[in-house]
């Protein structure tokens, strides 16, 4: 719904309307990972592949195959459902991980593990093989799936003592599992779990190999209620799936502690029952600190002055090297975990802060990609090798140096604003109605400062501001980014428009179906593929026909088509192309469309920006910034009224001025 100002200046030929969204406004979305780490009762260990002489000898060199098993209640999904999971989001997140992650070629059937009655089990040294005490489970579980009988070895037990140990008589091993390295079993329930956070899907691992401890089968539900099938939500449920399906192969605290080093050998020593330790609270199994240590910063800086953190930090050596490499900081200890959330979340996932949009992260924001540095976390597992190949560019905190990747936020933006630059990636723009946009950092999408007035006053630990511009003073403490896991950080962020609490469109440049109807179209913009996001300049644009005005409140950034030509950039505005010479050139917009003279300006970015990549692959370069040529001129439209509306129009400019003000 759009609220009007109006102002009548003849009798019925002049109608001046201040627009603004005062129902329709951003919110920013959230997709938090619901992964649980399973319990120590929830793993079956111990699976015979091969005798692990042989295994270890094997390199690190054949492409991980999946397979994929179905339970029943997946083919009970509607059928735009089950088509969009079986057709697009499962091949593409398998055939993702395939690519970009080898293993030891797994040369035998694959038979798994029955599940023992109450857990016990004996593990028989110099056996292959794991026995039950007395009995094993009528049913075998993955998660919500029951294993079929075909997967399964046989039922081997011992009596109390541990002795006549053999498998039960009469006992047929199953065919067991071919041409595959790891069994994925997928369920479509609408399980408890679905219905906190508005969950998509959860996974995890649920038997490991005897030989290396390699995980090489688990889990995933897909929760049925929060499949969308909408096209622009469609980058995100692909990217959860290929999130979760990684918990189950490798991220994950329940396997921490069974990680190995490059010739094979554990990091974290073993007991006398061939594991690590249990940790009794957390029931998984305690890793070494040559896989997480703590590392204390005692000048975290927040409102008020310094307090001591700590932080749990991933610190295998090639995830080492690709942080360091990243921020361009060679203290850095590693890469930094997760503290929020519950446990889950908090130890699971990467640093939000840290690492923003890392796919990896506990909560999805915006745009994730899969880092090098996630793929180096694969590789330090001991199990994997990494087709770096596969990994997508991480803008976020890149070269930013140790300030950014050691200090706080607040220490970043406080030293930022002393030496008078910007305080990217961060921002303190409070977001409001009317909303003044802004564009991300790579121009995929228009976006917002992600800067809001909680309910109370944050934890101390997350006061980032001792002042925020136009903010009374005293009451910093309760502003702080939407997103917590973020540390309350600030930062650009993509949103939805939403209108009585659904969704309208997003504001992504890539999908069609965000592109503004007609009638709002104010600033002319063209969403789809091909567009990015371009800066207005300070002022708001305006529309305007011989008998009416409208200036539009919400302003600062949209999306338009473009092309990289001759060197330069080249902006598509409805019908005309207007040409880039240099950043910061404004670009004057006045262009008839429906009916109505469209004004306004954009702002032009830099041509590496934008049309770097994409002109080398051709052959070609930027050319130098220059100023326009004398001979470019911009096509500017124009009304054609008549005397009467001529001369009503001074009237009209100074009822402009007087709305401005009021409002």
């Amino acid at each position: 719904m759009t609220v009007k100002v109006k102002w009548k200046v003849s009798a019925s030929i002049f109608v001046l309307q201040i627009y603004f969204f005062g129902t329709v406004f951003g919110i920013f979305e959230h997709r938090t990972c619901s992964h649980i780490p399973p319990t120590e009762d929830q793993v079956i260990r111990g699976v015979y592949l091969e005798d692990e002489h042989v295994i270890r000898k094997r390199d690190l060199d054949h492409p991980l195959k999946m397979l994929l098993y179905y339970d029943e209640s997946v083919y009970r999904l509607p059928r735009e459902k089950f088509e969009l999971i079986n057709n697009t989001i499962l091949p593409e997140a398998v055939h993702f991980w395939e690519r970009a992650l080898m293993v030891k070629k797994t040369a035998n059937v694959i038979r798994l593990n029955r599940k023992c009655v109450n857990n016990q089990v004996f593990f028989r040294k110099g056996e292959s093989h794991v026995y039950c005490k007395n009995a094993c489970e009528e049913k075998t579980m993955c998660g919500e799936v029951q294993v079929p009988e075909s997967h399964l070895d046989v039922c081997r037990v011992c009596n109390a003592t541990g002795q006549q140990c053999a498998p039960v008589t009469g006992a047929v091993a199953g065919a067991g599992i071919t041409n595959a390295d790891f069994v994925f079993y997928i369920s479509a329930m609408e399980t408890d779990r679905c219905h906190k956070g508005m969950t998509v899907a959860y996974a995890a691992h649920c038997q490991q190999e005897s030989s290396l401890d390699r995980p090489i089968a688990g889990h995933a539900n897909l929760c049925p209620g929060t499949i969308s099938t909408k096209p622009q939500e469609l980058e995100i449920l692909l990217s959860t799936v290929k999130h979760e399906i990684l918990h189950a192969l490798g991220f994950s605290s329940s396997l921490y502690a069974f990680y190995r080093d490059s010739e094979g050998n554990p990091l974290t020593p073993r007991i006398d029952n061939g594991k690590p330790q249990l940790n009794e609270k957390l029931q998984t199994r305690q890793w070494s600190n040559k896989v997480i240590k703590t590392v204390t910063r005692t000048d975290w800086k927040i409102h008020g002055g310094n307090i001591t953190r700590t932080a749990q930090m991933i610190v295998l050596p090639r995830v080492v090297e690709e942080v360091q490499r990243h921020f361009g900081c060679d203290s850095l200890e590693g890469a930094e975990l997760e503290d929020q959330g519950e446990d889950g979340t908090a130890t699971t996932h990467w640093e939000k802060r840290v690492f923003e949009n890392e796919a990896m992260t506990g909560t999805h924001t915006q745009n994730p990609v899969y880092s090098r540095i996630t793929l180096a976390l694969m590789e330090d597992t001991g199990w994997y090798r990494a087709n770096y190949s596969m990994a997508e560019p991480l803008a976020w905190g890149k070269g930013l140096g140790c300030d950014f990747a050691k200090k706080s936020c607040k220490a970043w933006m406080d030293s930022r604003e002393d030496l008078g630059l910007s305080i990217h990636p961060f921002c303190n723009r409070v977001k409001k109605d009317p909303l003044e946009t802004e564009c991300t950092d790579d121009r995929s999408s228009v976006a917002l400062c992600n800067l809001v007035e909680h309910s109370g006053f944050l934890p101390t630990k997350y006061q980032n501001f001792d002042h925020i511009p136009h903010i009374e003073p005293g009451s910093e403490g309760k502003y702080g980014g939407s997103v917590a896991l973020a540390d309350y950080c600030p930062y650009i962020q993509e949103f939805s428009w939403r209108a009585k609490n659904v969704v309208v469109r997003g504001s992504h440049c890539h999908f069609d179906e965000n592109n503004p109807q007609v009638e709002k179209n104010f600033a002319l913009e063209s969403y789809g593929e091909g567009s990015r996001c371009f800066d207005h300049t300070g002022s708001m644009w305006e529309e305007r026909t011989c008998r009416q005005v409208r200036l539009w409140q919400h302003w600062g950034s949209g999306c338009y088509k473009y092309n990289c030509h001759g060197g330069r950039i080249n902006v598509l505005v409805a019908n005309y192309t207007f040409t880039c010479y240099q950043k910061g050139q404004q670009i004057p917009i006045k262009i008839l469309a429906d009916d109505w003279l469209h004004a306004g300006a954009l702002l032009c970015p830099s041509c590496e920006e934008l049309c770097e990549d994409e002109l080398r692959q051709n052959g070609a370069t930027c050319k130098p910034p220059t100023r326009p040529p004398a001979s470019y001129k911009v096509q500017q439209d124009e009304l054609t009224c008549g005397a009467i509306q001529s001369k009503s129009l001074i009237l009209l400019l100074l009822a402009s001025v007087l709305a401005v003000k009021l409002t």
